[in-house]
């Protein structure tokens, strides 16, 4: 296969398209952001890169909190809005008509409509230049009791968002099941 050089970017498949939470002067706020992922799985630890000026930003400096919702598939349109809005001079959470509720941390707004939501704390902030790169431990996992089997989320059911940057710049789902986790791999032990 021909590969082309594209310089040092940041393009990593796939990307998830998270509603990031927090209380900015008493007010819940909440942004889209793609730049996210897990940490750490003792204690459980999840990052979110947000730029400097994010209003977000302010309400997780302040409060040392923040939460990580996980939109739905049919959220797109309220997913995108978060994006693309401040909330310095809109309020989103009317706009996009959100449900808020708080947990254990009482300063990390969750969006009841999303199916999986993060309480976290803020463990660390650290400043890598174009972006804060906040890291948070979680303190609880909410999820909708119709998005789970047997007592656990179904990716199925959660219909999560998935952000395509490059040439398109598009959301999609996740898409069809390829094969059984740690079981597919297995054939290639034999040899």
């Amino acid at each position: 296969m021909k590969k082309i050089k594209l310089g040092a970017q940041t393009l990593l498949y796939p990307m998830p398209a998270f509603l990031i939470g927090a209380n900015v002067a008493g007010k819940p706020n909440f942004m889209t952001a793609a730049w996210s992922g897990i940490a750490n799985s003792k204690p459980p630890m999840v990052t979110v890169a947000l730029q400097h000026h994010r209003h977000t930003l302010i309400g997780i400096k302040e409060n040392g909190t923040f939460s990580i919702n996980v939109p739905s598939e049919e959220q797109v349109k309220e997913t995108d809005y978060c994006g693309i809005v401040s909330g310095a001079g809109k309020d989103k959470t009317a706009d996009c008509g959100f449900t808020v509720f708080y947990g254990g941390l009482e300063t990390a707004p969750l969006i009841e409509e999303c199916p999986l939501n993060l309480e976290c704390k803020v463990v660390h902030i650290l400043d890598l230049g174009s972006h804060a790169l906040v890291v948070g431990e979680v303190s609880e996992t909410h999820v909708t009791e119709a998005c789970t089997t047997a007592g656990q989320p179904d990716v199925t059911k959660v219909k999560p968002i998935i952000y395509s940057s490059g040439a398109e710049q598009r959301y999609y789902g996740i898409g069809k099941p390829l094969a059984q986790a740690f079981s597919v791999g297995k054939d290639l032990k034999k040899r």
